[in-house]
Formats: structure tokens, sequence, C-alpha cells
């Protein structure tokens, strides 16, 4: 989950990554909570997050070390899974299944762009054609 979310592959989730995995995830957060969100794990406060502290989330969830309205919070319970009795294959499958829900939502945001994109381009197309059309019939009425 942390590589899918770390669009700029430098091994970090930054402010933007981490606020779109939490609109992703269905649970978006202010700008102040998703600065108090990476704090809050932040070991070497460089404001970002490394896959340690990623990691550090799940571990504090699990020990009860998250204040219940932290976005920490909620991200170890949206993402969560118990290997323990899942075991190892369901945490696989849990996880491959996740990655495909957001890869769907990727594809549908595209289709979306891409209906958006072609209105804006047929809408051009219908200017272009009306101010042709006008120069045409001004040179008529002349």
């Amino acid at each position: 989950m942390f590589l899918l979310y770390d669009s700029g592959r430098d091994g970090y989730i930054d402010l933007m990554e981490l606020k779109l995995m939490m609109e992703k995830l269905g649970a978006p957060q202010t700008h102040l909570g998703l600065k108090n969100m990476i704090k809050e794990v932040d070991e070497d406060f460089d404001g970002k997050l490394s896959f340690r502290e990623f990691l550090l989330i799940f571990h504090k969830a699990a020990a009860g070390e998250l204040e219940e309205d932290s976005g920490l919070l909620t991200l170890a319970k949206l993402s969560e899974i118990d290997v323990s009795i899942e075991g190892v294959k369901g945490a696989k499958n849990f996880f491959e299944a996740k990655v495909q829900a957001l890869s769907s939502a990727s594809k549908f945001e595209a289709e979306i762009k891409a209906e958006q994109d072609e209105r804006k381009r047929e809408e051009e197309e219908r200017k272009h054609r009306r101010a042709a059309f006008r120069e045409l019939k001004s040179a008529f009425t002349q």
C-alpha cells in the first residue's frame, strides 16, 4: 500500500500523497489533520512518512496508542487485516483486492476525464463552425 501512494517514488509519502491516499480510501482529511497525522509518527522530523514510520501507524493502532479521532487510526482501520486470522495468503488477497479497487477507481476517473475532454473539444468545434458561418454570412450580406 505504501508503494501504491508513493507517486514520487522517493521512498516517502509526503503531505500531498497522504492527502490523495486518504481521499481514495474514503476518509479525506483537512490540511491541518494531514499535518498532524504525519507529526504523530514522524520520527526524523522531515515532514513526510518513511516506510518505517508508515508501519509505525499500524503498530500504534494495535497497541491502542492512537487517539480515537486520529486520522491515523482511521487509516489503520481502513487498511486493517488480522494476519493471525486470515493468514498470509488472506492478507495478500486483501491487499491485492484493495489495489484492484483503487485501480478501477482510477480507470473510472480517467473515463470521466476523457468524456469531459471530448465535450470540451466538441464545444470548441461548434464555436469554430459558428464563427466560420458568421464570417461566410457577412460576406454574402455586404
